[in-house]
């Protein structure tokens, strides 16, 4: 590859803010799958940039949470009455976990959701915050708190893809990642729908092939990503009919 090819690969992938703002709102799904009749939750992928870098705040929850204990998720959780839609949902929960005051996330979109293991409909709400915020984590939920490069989710040190079959009997692969941070010498694996979405947002974000396979058409990412959703929805769906 030629110097100048190298200089305009790595000036994609550092993908400056507004760049990535633009990029994100091209994908933009709004309320597009919110009137599907399952449960509904959301997390927050919060973006920071630093060093020049965007980044990825992520959370480890408590080891003592009955649900996916001491695995790392981001900030989120189920829908409650009084939300007003999806990117509510992952405000509040936010705030409620990690102190991040709603009034400093600059919501950028929501993306294609995911269904996770208790076929809760889990959508993905994009948001920038400031490199200054300092996490307070709420000891019931969390238990730490790390930023990492956005970019590992397409160039990983540490990765490997994983047969899966989810509690509806849906078979896929999983990606998942070990992220070791350096500063604090500890390392992090990054795995199931949190996973999906990081892998998801970074695609987005750089617009450029991941160093692993990912199946969806790179040339149409926001058709082969719904349609990707629309079959896990309609196994799903299908299933639950089934069990009737």
């Amino acid at each position: 590859m030629a110097a100048a090819e190298r200089e305009a690969e790595a000036k994609g992938r550092e993908c400056p803010k507004e760049e990535a703002r633009r990029r994100l709102r091209e994908l933009d799904v709004a309320d597009k799958f919110s009137r599907l009749p399952l449960p509904k939750a959301s997390v927050l992928l919060p973006l920071v940039v630093r060093a020049g870098r965007l980044c990825l705040l992520l959370t480890l929850r408590a080891p003592q949470l009955r649900r996916s204990p001491g695995e790392v998720c981001f900030p989120g959780g189920k829908s409650e009455e009084n939300d007003k839609d999806e990117i509510d949902t992952a405000l509040r929960e936010a705030k409620e976990e990690v102190g991040l005051p709603p009034e400093k996330v600059e919501v950028i979109c929501r993306l294609v959701p995911g269904i996770d293991k208790m076929n809760y409909l889990v959508t993905p709400v994009v948001g920038f915050i400031e490199d200054t915020f300092q996490a307070t984590p709420n000891p019931d939920e969390v238990s730490d708190v790390f930023v990492m490069p956005l970019e590992y989710f397409i160039r990983p040190l540490n990765y490997m893809a994983l047969p899966y079959k989810t509690s509806s009997g849906y078979l896929t692969w999983m990606h998942c990642f070990t992220y070791h941070d350096h500063e604090r010498n500890k390392s992090f694996k990054i795995w199931g729908l949190t996973a999906h979405f990081a892998v998801f947002l970074a695609l987005v974000v750089f617009r450029t092939k991941p160093t692993f396979e990912v199946d969806y058409d790179l040339d149409n990412l926001i058709l082969s990503a719904e349609s990707k959703f629309m079959n896990l929805y309609a196994f799903v769906n299908e299933k639950k009919k089934s069990n009737l």
